[in-house]
């Protein structure tokens, strides 16, 4: 079976990058979209609930909607993507997989999986089988219940969860998982933003971001490093924009100039639609891949060698400032220069500015967590917060970007693989079920457990493990190796088809739909970006009666547990049938959700609290903020070796891909390409026209990607970008971050050659 998708055969068509994000062009996208998978009626009806008081959460990104009011449409064009593709008239039922063989899916690409429609009744592929047959719900249990009970160790079991995954169903997913006996609950969080919890823990005593959407309206500067909002958080440039016109500046730090750090046309805007829109960024710094570290460590030498900090908030709220004072007798402005490619002037420049404004707001992504240095790199940046004071201020803060919409939520109720000892008692008292005291297996971690057979049963809530991981092919022998892989989906991904030796696809109900109990109507709720926990509810008519939803499935796969292991004193029935139960429990067990039924059904739902951003009480080791003094790292190549990060196009959700097209980097009907610097182009004696391979050697091994397609593009020196998750097969397993053991896929050595 293929692990990664088929190769192309045509190089793509190349057109000017686009000016300006959003607009007319957003506008056309979105009705081609809806208009296409779920027609003209539905596609509009289905967009009018979208992040609407007692509507849906948007399931495209994490970013928080306006406190006390909503738009005319509050969604974006990659949001409304989304909704459409999970609205989408398409089904794939038993006839489909009677018809289609899982090798000769596997050959075809991951857009054309994705569009053959949603997944409408539980199935099974048999050992030796080729096709998925149906199965009834309660045999699908049965397997699975059986294949756990039948382990040696409970922690020969991992439990996968996606983002999309609402607060209900996450707790009763790791409520399941730590009542069969595991803390193995890796979670996408581990190949995104774990760096950002491990760092802003140490150094603030929070893993979350410190500031509110209207924070934005009084900040003197915003810093966006490692970001690209306008395809992965397009709502994010109306906050952008509204800052702007407010009086902050705004400034963009990462190797591609991005065409939402450019220009936006506010799409709900007639006068900007038909106008040129609002300019972005003030200045842009196209800094060397992981240039990052060095250069905020710069700035903070020029903020204390010219005495611009704040005296005060350091002198009360911080600690080990005289250390990191100290800790800048040696810097060497050449090495800076080389490592970020970026002028000693103009990051002086930079540093008078932070230095001067009064309130500032950095803001980062993956572009940041996926290095080695990725936790020392964001603790730099905390660094230079602190020293203007900047924590606990309005207009001023930590923000860092979630990408799934409910990622920080499942967090917060529970999903974590290092459970705190507060927590596990916490769990036990509400619940009766003692956690584990021993530490789980994260995403990488697992593949490990399951490539030497210590991790036997894998089941996953959403997400597509595959895609989304390192080292595909790596992955893949660790999934082969599974006596049974399960996933929970909506939609059809290559995590199917490269399973383990039993598999069971069991479908359930998306953020869209109407999900009806025995007790009447149900709704879910998460947290965004910012920390705001509300409700979602969907409306449409679910995809197939067959459908159950995410928190049932937990209790049913719970209920028939207890029935063969014993019982675990949990009424699972009682909670599927009302998630007000569900809630009563977390509640109990998580503090910030007091009165949570309650205050979840105010319209625009409730803040958690955030010490830091609330009081400025840090929960350190120190009890202070604490200033963080790191090694200073950067990955710098050799001759013939370059620096790739991967990136996502204009026209995919992280692995869900809609078209082979990038609108905005002017890419159209192509995955498979290098963007890659002009003159590294012409000096690499390779014509834009062949194609080449990608080889990447880590601790002696080789991984080649064969037939990539070279792209002329504005990017550093040294540097190239290739599409996630086309290029995953490049990042080995053990490239982690430090602290965070996130895969490091935006810093890999690579090498190019001509194919043949």
């Amino acid at each position: 079976m293929r692990k990664i998708p088929p190769l192309e055969k045509n190089p793509p068509l190349l057109s000017k990058s686009s000016k300006s994000a959003a607009g007319l062009p957003a506008i056309i996208s979105t009705m081609n979209h809806g208009f296409t998978k779920s027609g003209i009626i539905g596609s509009l009806k289905t967009l009018s609930r979208v992040n609407r008081f007692h509507g849906f959460d948007c399931p495209g990104c994490a970013w928080p909607d306006p406190d006390g009011h909503r738009t005319f449409a509050e969604f974006c064009e990659n949001g409304a993507k989304a909704v459409a593709d999970e609205s989408t008239k398409k089904r794939i039922n038993s006839s489909f997989f009677a018809k289609n063989s899982v090798s000769s899916l596997s050959n075809h690409s991951d857009q054309w999986l994705n569009d053959q429609g949603r997944l409408t009744e539980p199935m099974l592929l048999a050992e030796g089988e080729e096709h998925y047959k149906p199965i009834t719900w309660n045999d699908a249990f049965e397997i699975i219940s059986s294949e756990l009970s039948e382990l040696e160790n409970p922690n020969e079991a991992i439990f996968y969860t996606s983002g999309r995954t609402s607060n209900e169903a996450a707790f009763m997913w790791q409520l399941l998982a730590r009542r069969f006996g595991t803390n193995n609950l890796p979670d996408c969080s581990n190949m995104c933003h774990e760096s950002s919890g491990v760092a802003l823990t140490d150094s603030i005593g929070i893993g979350k971001g410190t500031v509110t959407l209207d924070d934005f309206n009084k900040a003197d500067l915003i810093l966006v490093v490692g970001q690209n909002p306008g395809t992965n958080h397009p709502r994010m440039l109306t906050a952008l924009r509204d800052a702007k016109r407010a009086g902050g500046s705004i400034v963009s730090i990462n190797p591609l100039t991005e065409t939402g750090m450019r220009k936006f046309k506010h799409p709900q805007n007639p006068l900007e639609i038909l106008g040129s829109g609002t300019e972005i960024a003030d200045e842009h710094f196209q800094i060397n891949i992981n240039g990052d570290q060095i250069l905020f460590n710069a700035i903070n030498h020029h903020l204390i060698q010219n005495d611009l900090i704040d005296h005060d908030f350091i002198s009360e709220y911080t600690n080990g400032f005289d250390e990191f004072r100290k800790s800048f007798s040696n810097i060497n402005w050449q090495e800076i220069e080389n490592a970020t490619g970026i002028s000693e002037s103009r990051i002086r420049n930079l540093a008078e500015i932070i230095g001067k404004a009064n309130s500032i707001i950095i803001c980062w992504a993956m572009g940041i967590t996926q290095h080695r240095n990725s936790v020392p790199t964001i603790q730099e940046m905390v660094n230079t917060l602190l020293l203007g004071g900047n924590i606990g201020r309005q207009g001023a803060g930590v923000c860092p970007v979630r990408g799934h919409s409910n990622v920080q939520g499942d967090r917060t109720v529970g999903i974590n693989h290092k459970p705190k000892e507060d927590f596990i008692s916490r769990l036990e008292k509400s619940t009766g079920i003692k956690s584990p005291n021993s530490h789980g297996y994260d995403a990488v971690e697992s593949v490990h457990a399951m490539l030497s057979g210590s991790g036997k049963v894998f089941l996953s809530m959403g997400g597509n493990f595959l895609s989304a991981m390192s080292d595909t092919n790596l992955v893949s022998d660790a999934l082969e190796n599974c006596n049974l892989t399960v996933q929970i989906s909506t939609k059809l991904n290559r995590s199917h088809l490269v399973t383990g030796r039993k598999a069971i696809i069991l479908p359930c109900l998306g953020r869209t739909e109407l999900d009806i109990s025995i007790s009447g109507n149900q709704f879910v709720s998460v947290e965004n970006s910012m920390g705001i926990v509300h409700s979602s509810q969907g409306k449409n008519k679910p995809a197939s009666k067959e459908l159950l939803s995410e928190p049932s499935i937990v209790c049913n796969l719970g209920k028939f547990l207890d029935q063969i292991i014993g019982d675990s004193g949990i009424n699972w029935d009682q909670l599927c049938e009302n998630y007000d139960r569900i809630r009563d429990l977390i509640e109990d067990t998580i503090p910030g959700f007091n009165d949570y039924n309650n205050r979840v059904r105010i319209k625009e739902g409730f803040y958690l609290p955030n010490p830091p951003r609330d009081s400025r009480t840090f929960n350190t080791d120190s009890g202070l903020a604490n200033f963080r003094i790191n090694k200073l790292e950067n990955l710098s190549s050799s001759e013939n070796e370059f620096v790739m990060m991967t990136i996502r196009s204009h026209d995919q959700y992280n692995t869900t891909i809609y078209s082979s097209n990038d609108r905005y980097r002017g890419i159209k009907g192509g995955r498979r390409i290098i963007f890659m610097n002009p003159e590294d182009i012409l000096s690499s004696n390779i014509s834009p026209d062949s194609k080449v391979n990608i080889t990447s050697i880590f601790r002696g091994v080789k991984r080649t990607s064969k037939s990539w397609h070279l792209v002329p593009y504005q990017i550093p020196r040294g540097n190239i970008a290739t599409y996630f998750p086309e290029a995953n097969e490049l990042i080995p397993l053990d490239s982690v971050a430090l602290g965070s053991n996130t895969p490091t896929s935006k810093s890999v050595l690579v090498r190019i050659t001509k194919e043949n």
